[in-house]
């Protein structure tokens, strides 16, 4: 770097860049959410994954020319974060984008002009590569640009051509590579050396689509998709060794460091590796947070919460014992606040969150180590000196306990770990997860994105009317394209316009029929895909050709039921924020035609008495009539009014706002009703916990309140019945009937106890004496393990020195062995744990436990005989 020495922040490499493009003529637009518009994919994992629609050709674009930093998330090669210079879980992408405007040429211009003469990069450390064939680009690079035809290289179809999926839109690419090394020549460049090259530009000529078979066909519209990495700027300008280094995320790795106590640049590689892995899996928490993810234990909530989990096990093994994930939040939400400042405008549910998932890991890692020392027990019990891979990756993936602690632990008992078997079932588990998760698929419901370039989006028009003729644009069978579908055929239907609304925002899709001359359809679902309404639905009458005209006509009562539950959501959103908490967020809805699901983010669960009074003050406002008022306005002034957003929403410029004055107001695509007396009623069924500080209230409301009082009725009718009792007496008779039942069990467990000793009696007969020892060895029918543990006991201390060991077949495929042993007995080195344990593997089980006493199940009956058989042989061998 010759020309520019001059450092420049991570925030200003940014800025230069997007003023760059803007002083070129492309709209600079804000980083997408990290919650994708795309449901191929859990996270926002790429630069130009927020324009899919538009390379796709299903969506006009606003701005012929775009520039953006988007923050991505990708976690399928997390294991080699802090472990290399590049790797990372979150990074920033800037980038350019061109939709059917400029092309090859002022791409690489352009690309050119902001490394050499913004950044000051010389030329002599640069180098660039294209696809084998492009010989365009090449000879751009080449003859308008200056580089050496030795400072070019030709790569292949792996490395140079991009491809959204198996089918879409593609085309070769052009990378730029920083040369840190150039006095080593230009023979033999070796642009896989990552110790001299790095890649830090890439330019996408988005100029084919590739069909299902193969064939490329040339773009109407040719695109331009380009990438810069932010970090890897950074570390080039900065002159830092690595990604990690440069100032958008040390300050985070410092941080973390002053708080266990060393210092980044004097610790060893280990604890180096620990400190990367919190700085950069940190800046990933708080974005994603921001963005309104929680954590949970199923998609990008579970990337959510494996990822804190991470920071908190890396935290552990550079020596911090307590909670520290807030601190280090703090510093990565100060750096990344002046580019992102929802960071700072969430940092309450950010530290909330952060704290809450951080104790609970931290009391799992509590009972990782207490599992971990049972199996300890039973690998010593064994004889053995490892612990299997198998059950080191059960602690790991089912518990959330860190490896490394499994291997310390381990070595303090002198033990080892099978590091082989665990690193086997690791490499499953990430090939199970990797999947379609990581990869950018363009397509649209299978077939759709053959037709994208032939067909219009449809237009939406059931806010205010519920029939429409329209064309059939459209028809596909078990996601194939059909000219034409008969009668009794589930298919799914494209129309030019529609008045069905299609499944967003928790609503569900609207029910209905699609009809023409002759021709029935039932719609039963209508989801979108990027900007088609897919219709769902079975032909019931009559020929449906793509090209017909037809009627398309909603179910009037489905559409009142969803729209009375829609409203009633806001309306409760509203009611928990006055009565429970003003920081009450939405974590997920469903609205359907028979009831209403909310989830909230709230640390507790609600008293019955604020349940209540949020059901009254629902119903108050539905009382009180308060009158819709729709609006579409620009996003910032819906902002600054106080609108509120709806969760996993994806709003443009221009959004919609639902506004019932003085009560609630958000911004919204569903369908609601006029007035909120249209409601009629609304009743919460329940409230309950769903995931770590989120809870879920169910209710009712509008005509779905019948249904529900209808069969809360005949339940109550049907039990009055059955008790022969009034409705009003039911509770009592209730109460009385658990009392004599757990009465009864008492009994019962009463009288098998007496049961088992009275048959264990009856073994004092067959004592044997072994070495002065007496043991007794026999099998009990029918007796539970709590009986048989008793009558165990009540032998032995009726034998005095020596050994019982008793068996039964308490039900079907359960096998349940006791051992008690006198004090004797252990002398001679029998322990009762181990014994039996081993005993019971012979039924197809195990066990253990005290020396003195201990209990084991199986599941083969078949084999109990052999079992005890081999247990009173090794008693008598051993104290013989």
């Amino acid at each position: 770097m010759s020309s520019n020495p001059q450092y420049l922040s991570g925030n200003e490499i940014r800025n230069i860049f997007l003023d760059f493009f803007a002083q070129r003529e492309h709209q600079i637009l804000p980083s997408a959410s990290l919650v994708p518009e795309d449901p191929t994919v859990l996270l926002t994992i790429a630069g130009m994954l927020p324009f899919k629609p538009i390379f796709l050709g299903q969506r006009t674009p606003e701005f012929k020319r775009a520039t953006t930093s988007q923050k991505c998330i990708r976690t399928n090669d997390i294991e080699n974060v802090g472990r290399t210079k590049r790797h990372h879980t979150f990074f920033e992408m800037l980038g350019n984008f061109s939709f059917g405007d400029y092309f090859k040429e002022q791409a690489i211009a352009w690309g050119w002009e902001i490394s050499t003469q913004v950044f000051g990069f010389s030329p002599q450390n640069l180098v660039v590569s294209v696809f084998e064939d492009d010989d365009e680009a090449f000879e751009i690079w080449r003859d308008q640009i200056g580089v050496s035809v030795a400072r070019i290289k030709r790569l292949g179809e792996d490395d140079n051509f991009w491809v959204s999926g198996p089918t879409g839109p593609c085309g070769p690419c052009s990378e730029i590579y920083y040369d840190f090394h150039p006095e080593r020549g230009e023979e033999n460049i070796d642009l896989e050396d990552d110790t001299r090259f790095i890649e830090f530009y890439n330019l996408v000529f988005m100029q084919y689509n590739r069909d299902a078979s193969g064939n490329l066909t040339p773009l109407q519209n040719k695109n331009i998709d380009t990438g810069m990495g932010l970090d890897r700027m950074a570390q080039i300008l900065q002159k830092v060794p690595n990604n990690y280094e440069t100032d958008l995320i040390f300050p985070i790795i410092q941080t973390a460091g002053q708080i266990a106590g060393v210092d980044y640049h004097s610790s060893d590689e280990k604890t180096k590796t620990s400190l990367k892995v919190i700085g950069d899996h940190i800046r990933a928490v708080i974005h994603m947070i921001a963005d309104e993810i929680r954590a949970s234990n199923v998609g990008r909530g579970y990337v959510l919460r494996r990822l804190i989990r991470r920071v908190v096990r890396h935290g552990r093994l550079i020596g911090i014992s307590g909670e520290f994930t807030t601190q280090v939040a703090e510093s990565a939400i100060a750096l990344s606040e002046s580019a992102y400042p929802n960071v700072r405008q969430r940092e309450a549910a950010i530290k909330a969150e952060l704290q809450r998932e951080e104790s609970n890991f931290l009391r799992t890692l509590d009972r990782g180590e207490k599992l971990l020392e049972e199996i300890i027990q039973e690998v010593k019990q064994r004889g053995e000196t490892k612990i299997n891979g198998e059950s080191a990756f059960t602690l790991y993936d089912t518990h959330g306990f860190p490896f490394e602690l499994t291997q310390e632990i381990a070595e303090e008992n002198n033990l080892t770990v099978d590091v082989e078997g665990f690193q086997k079932a690791m490499e499953i588990q990430q090939q199970d997860s990797r999947g379609a998760h990581e990869t950018i698929d363009l397509t649209v419901q299978g077939s759709l994105d053959k037709l994208a370039e032939h067909i219009q989006v449809t237009e939406f028009i059931g806010y205010t009317q519920p029939a429409a003729t329209a064309k059939v644009e459209a028809i596909l069978v078990e996601g194939v394209c059909q000219e034409e579908a008969e009668a009794g055929t589930e298919v799914q239907i494209v129309l030019d316009k529609t008045p069905f609304y299609a499944e967003s925002g928790g609503q569900i899709g609207d029910r209905g029929y699609i009809s023409g001359d002759g021709i029935v359809v039932r719609v039963e679902d209508v989801k979108k895909e990027s900007d088609f309404f897919v219709h769902f639905g079975r032909i019931e009458r009559g020929t449906l050709r793509v090209g017909d005209n037809v009627t398309a006509q909603i179910d009037p009562a489905c559409r009142r039921r969803a729209q009375a539950n829609h409203t009633a959501t806001h309306l409760l959103q509203a009611a928990l924020k006055k009565i429970v908490d003003e920081g009450i967020s939405q974590a997920g809805s469903l609205v359907s035609f028979d009831r209403l699901r909310f989830d909230f983010n709230c640390p507790r669960a609600l008293t019955a008495e604020e349940v209540q009074q949020v059901e009254e003050q629902v119903n108050t406002w539905i009382a009180e009539a308060h009158a819709a008022k729709v609006e579409v306005l620009p996003i910032a002034e819906a902002k600054a009014r106080g609108a509120v957003a709806m969760f996993g929403e994806k709003y443009g410029d221009e959004v919609r706002v639902i506004d019932f004055p003085s009560v609630s107001m958000e911004l919204c695509g569903g369908t609601h009703v006029s007035n909120t007396a249209e409601i009629g009623v609304f009743k919460i069924i329940s409230e309950a916990g769903v995931a770590s500080g989120v809870r879920r209230i169910e209710a009712v409301s509008g005509p779905a309140i019948l249904d529900y009082l209808n069969l809360r009725d005949k339940v109550v009718k049907d039990l009055s019945d059955r008790f022969k009792v009034k409705p009003e007496e039911l509770p009592d008779r209730i109460t009385s009937l658990q009392s004599e039942l757990r009465n009864s069990q008492k009994e019962l467990e009463t009288l098998k106890v007496q049961l088992a000793i009275a048959k264990s009696d009856s073994l004092l007969q067959t004592a044997q004496t072994v070495g002065g020892h007496k043991i007794i060895v026999a099998q009990l029918e029918d007796v539970d393990p709590e009986s048989l543990k008793t009558a165990a006991e009540r032998l032995l201390q009726k034998i005095g020195n020596g050994a019982v060991v008793l068996g039964s077949v308490p039900e079907a495929g359960k096998v349940s062995i006791v051992a008690a042993f006198s004090p004797e007995v252990n002398k001679k080195g029998l322990q009762a744990g181990k014994f039996v344990g081993a005993i019971a593997k012979i039924c197809g089980g195990g066990g253990g436990g005290r020396p003195n006493l201990a209990q084991a199940g199986g599941r083969d009956a078949s084999k109990l005989p052999d079992a005890l058989g081999q247990a009173e042989s090794d008693l008598k061998s051993a104290l013989g």
